[in-house]
């Protein structure tokens, strides 16, 4: 075979070279086979060529293929006898593997199936167990609830102890309130009320218990505030408080600012408000209308001081309470961050350092307007006012310091309201000129 192919005058190193061209090899061919001057250039001498080179070599292939028949065809045999015993080892082992699949299968995998649903099973029974006692849980918290609205309720035929002990019912009752308020708010994943919003049951004590319940502590809450009083000042028509009757107003009072500040900071604040602004608006009422009236000053500027009293006693009153842990950070809890007692939201709300002041400041801003068109429209009443400017400047400054000390005559010390019973003083006067 080597000696074929040094006989061979074909240049295979030439057509074996990555860089071959077959354009460059035939236009070699017919320059080599033609005259450059010729004008009819002749093709069918280097086709010739081409032809006969394609020939020698098939010879060649088919000399080689001829004298290496043997060889190739027992290479052949034994390739493929060693192919068939490969597939034969290979087909024992994935028998094997079958064999090993389906023992593993019965053995592990059916059975983990089978623990797979009893797993499945005992999940869904622990959830189920889990919002059966979120229920039953929020069911005796709601039968409590029903008792204790029950208490704050009773009148009538109800006993003086049982009648002393509803507003503390109050208390107890906005805690079991937001007691189940946390339990139903708490509906993350793995959560104490997750599911409750599904039951009918809970949506039920949602609509008939639950919210019945915080609206009438709401309302109940309010009305004690809104009629809050402790003033000595009493009225002719009335004696004054005794110390009991106070001690029991400030009980009350207790037990309604603490169940509005649980059920939401902001409703404490709001009703604290509203009793500052009745208080002010009755008081520029009537100190408006005995201006104009001068006999009735002094009864209606003794009612003032005892609002003005009131007023003192609430705020004393609110500093001695500390705000309970809010059930609900998110409802209001801004209001009471960082605050030690119930007067310092309120104080702040009202951006002023004493409830007394506020009222004081308050009234003398909206008494000068009225004062002033009281002196534009003239007449028998402006001139009675400024004939008696003196003893009206004398009872409005007692009127301010009667009505800052504290119920029971707590006193205050005069110095201390100066400055409000100043502000007052002009409020009046500094429209009658001199």
């Amino acid at each position: 075979m080597a000696e074929d192919d040094k006989q061979s005058y074909i240049d295979y190193d030439a057509f074996l070279d990555p860089e071959f061209s077959p354009t460059a090899f035939a236009n070699t061919l017919v320059i080599a086979t033609n005259n450059p001057s010729d004008t009819p250039i002749d093709l069918s001498t280097p086709l010739s060529r081409v032809l006969f080179d394609i020939q020698e070599i098939d010879t060649h292939i088919h000399n080689l293929t001829t004298k290496s028949a043997i060889p190739l065809l027992t290479h052949t045999k034994d390739q493929a006898d060693a192919g068939e015993r490969i597939v034969a080892d290979v087909e024992a082992q994935v028998a094997s593997l079958i064999e090993g699949y389906q023992r593993l299968q019965n053995e592990v995998t059916q059975r983990y199936e089978e623990a797979d649903e009893v797993r499945i099973a005992v999940e869904r029974l622990w959830e189920t167990v889990r919002v059966g006692r979120s229920v039953a849980r929020c069911l005796t918290l709601g039968r409590q609830l029903e008792t204790q609205m029950a208490e704050v309720g009773e009148s009538g035929g109800a006993s003086a102890e049982v009648k002393k002990g509803d507003h503390r019912a109050m208390f107890r009752a906005s805690n079991t309130l937001l007691s189940i308020r946390k339990i139903l708010a708490a509906s993350g994943p793995n959560e104490e009320g997750e599911h409750l919003s599904q039951i009918n049951l809970i949506t039920y004590l949602q609509n008939s218990v639950l919210t019945p319940a915080e609206t009438s502590l709401r309302n109940r809450a309010q009305q004690i505030i809104r009629e809050f009083s402790m003033s000595s000042l009493a009225p002719a028509s009335s004696a004054p408080a005794t110390y009991t009757q106070s001690e029991e107003t400030k009980s009350r009072t207790t037990s309604a600012l603490l169940t509005l500040q649980i059920l939401n900071p902001r409703l404490l604040l709001a009703a604290l408000q509203a009793y500052l602004r009745t208080s002010l608006t009755s008081s520029l009422a009537s100190i408006a209308r005995a201006l104009g009236n001068l006999p009735t000053l002094d009864r209606t500027l003794l009612e003032v001081s005892a609002r003005c009293q009131n007023i003192v006693a609430l705020e004393s009153l609110l500093g001695s309470i500390k705000p309970p842990q809010a059930a609900f950070p998110e409802a209001g809890a801004k209001l009471e961050k960082e605050a030690g007692n119930l007067l310092e939201p309120l104080l702040a709300a009202l951006d002023t350092s004493s409830l007394p002041s506020f009222f004081w400041r308050s009234l003398a801003e909206g008494l000068a307007p009225r004062v002033g068109d009281l002196v534009g429209k003239g007449g028998v009443n402006a001139r009675a006012l400024r004939s008696q400017k003196e003893r009206v400047r004398d009872s409005i400054r007692e009127c301010v310091l009667r009505g800052s000390q504290g119920p029971g005559h707590i006193k205050v010390g005069a110095g201390a309201w100066e400055r409000e019973a100043a502000v007052m003083v002009g409020s009046v006067i500094g429209s009658l000129g001199r």
